[in-house]
Parts: C-alpha cells; structure tokens; sequence
C-alpha cells in the first residue's frame, strides 16, 4: 500500500453494521490533467480524510494549498513525558489551519491521535525551552501561556494578538517555570464544574478557536 493510500480508518470495524466507506472510488472518465492529480489514487481511488476538493490530490499539493492560507498563530506543547496529548493537538490545529505547532522537549511523540493529520501540518521540534524561545522571539511572536497560574488572565476577556504561539503543558505538571517567566502572559480559561483544570488538548483546542474567532470573524472581547 503506498503511502497515498494510507488510510487509518482502514481496521475492521467494532460495529460493521454502522461501518460506511470513507472517500471516493477510482476516478471515471476522462483523467483531468496537472501536477496536483497523484495518477495511483486516480487509479485506485482516494479513501483518505480529506475535504472533497482535495480528492485525488497528491499530499505534496494538498500541503502547497493550505500554506497559501494558513493562520498567523503557532501551537506549542512541552513534551518532557512523551506527552498523549500531542496527537490530538496536531489533529485540531491542522483543523483550524495554525502556521505551525512545536514540539519542546523529547522529539518523539504519539501521531496515533493525529490521525495521519501531521503530513499536512508543519510540526517543528526544538530541544529546549531557550531554543523555542529565541526562535519565537526572532520571529515577532507574542508566547501566550495557557495554563492556570495566580497571575494568569482570562482567556475569554483577553485581547489575543493576530501573531502568536500558544503554549501548553503536559498533562499534570502544565506549562514549565521557564515558559511561564518567558511569556508575555499566562491565559487560563473559566471553568464552572468541580475539577481544576481541565485536559491539555481540549484546552488547545478552545484557545485556537478563540484566536479564529478574534481574528477571522472578527468577534471582540467583551
């Protein structure tokens, strides 16, 4: 199976009866020109999770497209633990079109729970939180914190930068001393159950949804 093709859904259902094929068959008719056609899914047919109109395109294209619009935020997550979380993470930033997310710490992480998402997302690693900081401070980003500390401010209310990297600590121990003495703030989202914080990839999830809502259907804070 070539890498094309490669489908992580592609395991046996627990539930047949509910199992619907994902993607489209081989293609019919006459084949459509350009580079961004991949001649084997052409052929063979395009079972990946991807929107429609990038059917039957090759990853490299797919990948081309995307960089023409990606969002000026940039995610962050400390992986001293190996980290579950980063899978996860990769997956939504990919949904929400982030410029590009880091990894700090180990260089390995679990891709399971980005469900083959990381080939279309750029992710780069760097070894130390210094190495991060001096590369986002090079490129006029604003490091945003997110975590609960008592100087930490409300996400909600916070006016977030167009040019930013959110950072995010591993489950359990959060965001390191060094991130939080490098930002330019610390965020913490409001909560209103009985637990104090609330999982490392949800929060990511919630605090890039807050950018594109600022900063794509230009919603101000209250």
């Amino acid at each position: 199976m070539s890498k094309t093709q490669e489908n992580p859904a592609a395991e046996a259902p627990e539930h047949p009866e509910l199992h619907h094929e994902v993607g489209v068959g081989p293609w019919e008719g006459e084949l459509p020109e350009g580079n961004h056609w991949d001649p084997e899914l052409l052929a063979n047919g395009d079972r990946r999770n991807v929107l429609d109109e990038y059917r039957y395109w090759t990853m490299e294209a797919i990948v081309a497209e995307l960089d023409t619009r990606r969002h000026d935020f940039h995610v962050a997550i400390e992986n001293w633990q190996h980290d579950m979380n980063i899978g996860t993470v990769v997956r939504t930033a990919n949904a929400f079109l982030a410029k590009e997310v880091h990894i700090i710490g180990r260089r390995r992480w679990n891709k399971r729970g980005a469900m083959v998402t990381d080939r279309y997302q750029h992710v780069r690693h760097h070894a130390t939180v210094e190495e991060f900081v001096a590369w986002a401070r090079g490129e006029g980003l604003a490091i945003i914190g997110i975590d609960i500390f008592p100087d930490s401010e409300q996400l909600e209310t916070y006016e977030l930068p167009r040019n930013c990297v959110f950072v995010f600590g591993q489950e359990g121990p959060g965001l390191s001393d060094e991130v939080h003495a490098a930002a330019e703030t610390t965020l913490s989202i409001e909560q209103f159950g009985s637990t104090r914080s609330i999982n490392a990839a949800s929060a990511a999830g919630i605090a890039m949804h807050a950018w594109i809502r600022r900063h794509v259907f230009n919603q101000t804070v209250g």
